[in-house]
């Protein structure tokens, strides 16, 4: 299983380089499901797999001057401080039982896997209903009460279940700043990089083991389909490959959250 875990990794990137995002989303389905890593562990490893790629991702993007860096500095600060929270007190906190129901025990596990299935969800619309390029040109605002905001519940979610938000953010900076949507993907993985990077940190604060070798080789793994798909956007439409893999992870979302609730 190890192997299939290693392949899958390998089209996990391929299909955040293709896509411009949403790939990260699958890294944690599998870790659990694939190579059967406790999910806290599962969203820890999905923090440093997710920031290390998007690093890749992030410089190809800033090489090209689609990084807005003073956005993305103003939207990372509140949600860096919320996802180093979110991993350095608030998963460790989260009791193992939460409820329960009958002969059913909610467990802080399938707590987060539901969770992390509502996510798939949210993020599967994102790519389904798609983003249209503006074709008139506006100028960059700023509304900081709201940008710190949503910064911070993108912290929380980044924080708990490991993914990196990008269906969350891309659409803030377009609408809260009016960044012109290929800018705003670029300075998304600015975002997501720092944010996962830092969240991962409070992982190692907190005591949990890592099993660097594991890690390390997923993530070059992911690397390496990061730049296969990057590669193949010169021959590949993405438009219509992104609403398809929205379809796969809306199943996957409703399969994660079936499997924990009604099969486990």
């Amino acid at each position: 299983m190890e192997i299939l875990g290693f392949v899958l990794a390998v089209f996990m990137g391929f299909t955040l380089g293709l896509l411009g995002g949403g790939g990260s989303i699958l890294t944690v389905p599998i870790l659990v499901y694939v190579l059967s890593i406790n999910p806290v562990l599962a969203t820890a490893y999905s923090l440093f797999v997710v920031g290390a790629t998007s690093v890749v991702g992030s410089v190809r993007k800033s090489a090209q001057g689609l990084v807005n860096w003073k956005v993305g500095l103003i939207f990372a600060i509140p949600s860096l401080l919320a996802v180093f929270a979110t991993r350095y007190w608030l998963v460790p906190a989260i009791p193992e039982e939460l409820f329960t129901l009958g002969n059913f025990i909610f467990t802080k596990n399938i707590g987060i896997m539901v969770f992390f299935g509502l996510v798939m969800l949210l993020a599967s619309y994102s790519m389904i209903k798609g983003r249209k390029e503006s074709k008139t040109q506006e100028s960059i605002q700023f509304n900081l009460p709201v940008i710190l905001l949503e910064g911070l519940l993108v912290g929380v979610v980044t924080g708990l279940v490991g993914a990196g938000g990008g269906f969350l953010i891309v659409p803030a900076l377009v609408i809260l700043v009016r960044l012109p949507i290929k800018t705003a993907v670029g300075t998304s993985l600015i975002i997501i990089s720092i944010k996962s990077l830092i969240g991962f940190l409070g992982d190692l604060g907190s005591g949990q083991a890592i099993d660097w070798i594991f890690l390390l080789s997923f993530t070059g793994f992911s690397i390496i389909g990061m730049f296969l798909g990057i590669y193949a956007t010169q021959f590949v439409g993405a438009g219509n490959l992104k609403k398809g893999f929205g379809w796969f992870v809306l199943v996957m979302g409703v399969f994660i959250i079936f499997k924990e609730t009604l099969f486990n």
